[in-house]
């Protein structure tokens, strides 16, 4: 699907100043303004605009201490270079003062033009109390025109939020895709020594630890509805076990603890299964159970090893890891009928499959010594490499919306969490804290 700044759709909903909802008004653009730019968001390769965007200006108040961790324009700024189409231009180049480069309504465009720039990004906020209201304007350089105007309200505690609301509201008027700056992760961290379960902004803000259990905690996978993360822990001894947390804040309850492996978990797109390998039986081999620990039936039943379930959009095939072959690959299962194909036929070493959205899955293949991510059709076509031996490079998970991955790498010294785009492009380490950070899962 193609977009140029979907105006048809727009302009049929939207008059001069309608407010569309509470704390969100759009301004009014000019089609010729808007035509100039064109992203085709599933296009192999996706080019860069050049954006400006100046240090937001003061409109009024004072930020309560300690409140604004970051910069407004710092925020947008990321948001905006993370999602894979800006390129966020060098202060430094500016040719205005901050002053005049924070005046929303007035440019001298021609100081914009010379430096490069494609896009300018203007900025505002005031304060009143706790309070705190964000204005943005998007400016085509060339032709002197505004093709956008939002503003939005919120509590100034949560200006990252907003500040991401504003960049979803860009990303969706230039390719009709809501984009994924609300969105969450949820991977294992070691800051306390210990493996433990944490969730965090899609950008890697924001980290809060949701176990405590000082032992191993593995794998955690949201839910489809965004309420539930499964993970794997040693906590209660005895080997491996599947347990449920209900998010935010809600109680931990184990769902399965027989006896041997109870690992891998993953979703049914529904909500209602959970595919996950149990060893009980003999020969590790994956099962169905729903959320309550229930046991529904047995989806492999191999000599081999069977392991890493993850589930197609519409639920009705799972890809897996087995060693029946000899080594590790990549085994595609249709529920309904029940057969079984083998996708992945080179690396001697494939596992950690996952599956998107789109119907792509991305796995990880040990090559010349390393890990790294690739990129595979079910029917095992269009093979494409992703990462590019730079260190080990695992634990690949898709975005909501199937056109971003996370992963871990150990590219600096120690595992981070970092994303990139489908395609490979635009490679960006989102963590930072201490310890390391491995196992990414994307929230809804």
């Amino acid at each position: 699907m193609s977009f140029v700044f979907p105006l048809s759709r727009l302009l049929a909903v939207v008059a001069v100043g309608v407010l569309l909802f509470p704390g969100v008004v759009l301004f009014p653009f000019s089609a010729d303004a808007s035509a100039r730019f064109y992203i085709d968001i599933n296009a192999p390769s996706t080019p860069r605009f050049k954006i400006a965007i100046p240090d937001f200006l003061n409109l009024g108040g004072e930020a309560p201490k300690g409140v604004f961790t970051d910069p407004l324009d710092s925020i947008m700024s990321n948001d905006l270079d993370l999602s894979g189409f800006f390129e966020p231009m060098d202060k430094g180049a500016f040719l205005e003062a901050p002053g005049d480069a924070g005046n929303l309504d007035v440019t001298q465009f021609k100081n914009w033009s010379v430096i490069g720039a494609e896009l300018l990004l203007k900025g505002g906020y005031r304060l009143e109390g706790d309070e705190l209201e964000i204005d943005v304007k998007l400016y085509d350089v060339f032709s002197g025109r505004q093709i956008l105007g939002k503003r939005m309200t919120g509590r100034a505690a949560g200006h990252r939020y907003l500040v991401h609301r504003l960049a979803g509201e860009i990303i969706k008027l230039l390719t009709g895709n809501e984009g994924i700056f609300q969105s969450k992760l949820a991977f294992v961290g070691t800051a306390t020594g210990n493996k433990e379960i944490y969730v965090c902004d899609f950008d890697g803000y924001n980290p809060v630890q949701i176990t405590r259990d000082k032992s191993i905690a593995l794998l955690p996978r949201w839910s489809p509805d965004g309420g539930n993360i499964l993970f794997t822990s040693y906590k209660d001894g005895g080997g491996p076990k599947l347990y449920l947390k209900e998010w935010p804040g809600g109680a931990v309850r184990r769902i399965s603890g027989d006896a041997g492996l109870n690992i891998g978990a993953g979703w049914a797109p529904d909500g209602r299964s959970i595919a996950l390998t149990r060893s009980g039986k003999g020969s590790p081999d994956i099962y169905l159970i729903d959320p309550k620990g229930k046991n529904i039936r047995q989806l492999t039943n191999h000599w081999g090893i069977d392991v890493s379930p993850t589930f197609s959009p519409d639920g009705s095939r799972i890809a897996f890891v087995s060693n029946r072959s000899g080594s590790p690959q990549i085994y595609v299962k249709d529920l309904r009928s029940g057969s079984e194909e083998r996708i992945t036929f080179e690396g001697r070493y494939n596992t950690s499959p996952s599956w998107s959205a789109l119907d792509r899955i991305a796995y990880v293949s040990m090559q010349d010594g390393n890990f790294d991510i690739f990129a595979i059709d079910p029917d095992g076509r269009r093979l494409m490499r992703l990462t590019d031996g730079q260190g080990n490079n695992e634990d690949p998970c898709w975005s909501p919306d199937g056109r971003y991955l996370a992963f871990s790498s150990n590219r600096t010294g120690r595992y981070q969490i970092y994303m990139m785009t489908a395609n490979g492009q635009n490679q960006k380490r989102l963590t930072s804290g201490a310890g390391e950070q491995t196992a990414p899962s994307w929230a809804p």
